[in-house]
């Protein structure tokens, strides 16, 4: 009896060991391919293709967390962009393995710390704030913000985000969610020896209350990123590289049920050794209407860009993008979508793009 009772209370201690420190681990992404033809402004010629990511970048990856008692976790991102059209790795040639997410945190009441590569302090406003989301390929207000175009050491458009959509190197705190408000802070470390003060650090804010949303952010770079270098934006047309970067934007969105209206501005100020170089004035617009089992999507973006050192090479420049089209859910998992987009850049030949696709997320 009492051998039985010693085994009955091991048994015991064990599950409850067990329970206390439950932990899951998954395996998801997300498959995104279209057929179609793309010329962006200033583009030689149009390129007819089959292309990767039309809606959303094509990912795969793991994520675990852990319970570890008293409301705390554990947790960890591992995941990896892929090109769909050639099974190539990464966004782009030379992009990290795990450029996506390469982090680690834990979780409570308190908030979130994360360490490791995550989002930047724009990704949420910009993609969240605009109706094709995070698509890098027909998205005007993530064109114009994120992407550049042209081949490289001749760019027709540089972005005007520098430091990239997400950061290496990088803490996060999140904060607990207050009604429908949470922010997020970002401080990423340059690891550049006897250069401690160079750094990017960031904020954002995002309320939801009913069919309201609104967001607002504010960063300051000195780092590029995926990968640490001296400068952080691209060297080329229609300016040379920079080396600090400070930007703000505020968006909302209101959803009425038969229409949702999108819009953002945002206004950046880049400086190399503390001398003017340029400045972005971007503003978006955009809805979405639910029609049958999808939506209408249509989205605007402008960019004025102004700055001494465009006044001595290309002077003031412009661009305008718009898109429109629909995305059709076959499930909760998989949908279709057409895209048509106009883009123009006011010293470039305008571009006409279509895309038809189709998304799979698992």
């Amino acid at each position: 009896m009492k051998k039985t009772r010693l085994a009955l209370a091991l048994a015991s201690c064990l599950m409850a060991g067990s329970a206390m420190a439950q932990s899951s681990v998954t395996v998801s992404g997300l498959v995104d391919a279209f057929a179609g033809s793309m010329k962006n402004s200033g583009d030689t010629g149009s390129k007819a293709s089959v292309g990767s990511g039309g809606m959303t970048t094509s990912w795969i990856g793991f994520k675990g967390t852990e319970d570890l008692g008293g409301g705390l976790r554990a947790e960890f991102n591992l995941t990896s962009f892929f090109q769909t059209d050639t099974g190539a790795t990464g966004r782009f040639s030379g992009d990290n393995l795990f450029s996506r997410d390469a982090n680690i945190a834990l979780a409570g009441s308190y908030g979130r710390v994360m360490l490791g590569r995550g989002l930047a302090p724009s990704f949420l406003p910009t993609v969240l704030f605009n109706p094709f989301g995070d698509s890098f390929t027909f998205s005007p207000l993530v064109l114009h913000v994120y992407t550049p175009s042209g081949n490289f050491g001749s760019r027709t458009w540089t972005q005007a985000n520098a430091a990239d959509s997400g950061w290496s190197n990088e803490i996060i705190y999140t904060t607990p969610k207050f009604g429908g408000l949470q922010a997020n802070l970002h401080y990423q470390f340059g690891e550049v020896a006897g250069q401690t003060g160079k750094k990017n650090i960031g904020l954002n804010a995002l309320y939801f209350n009913g069919g309201l949303a609104l967001t607002g952010l504010y960063f300051d770079a000195q780092v590029s990123n995926p990968n640490s270098g001296a400068a952080i934006i691209d060297a080329t047309a229609p300016f040379s590289s920079i080396t600090r970067q400070k930007t703000w934007m505020v968006g909302g969105t209101y959803d009425f049920q038969v229409v949702k209206l999108y819009g953002t501005y945002q206004a950046s100020k880049d400086t190399t050794a503390g001398n003017p170089q340029a400045k972005d004035k971007v503003y978006s617009v955009g809805l979405s209407a639910p029609v049958g089992n999808g939506s209408i999507l249509a989205g605007f973006a402008r960019t004025k860009r102004t700055g001494d050192l465009l006044a001595s090479t290309t002077g003031d420049v412009s661009r305008n993008t718009t898109s429109v089209g629909y995305d059709y859910f076959m499930s909760k998992r998989t949908d279709l979508y057409a895209i048509v987009m106009n883009d123009k850049i006011s010293n470039k030949s305008s571009g006409v793009s279509f895309g038809l696709g189709m998304r799979h997320r698992f």
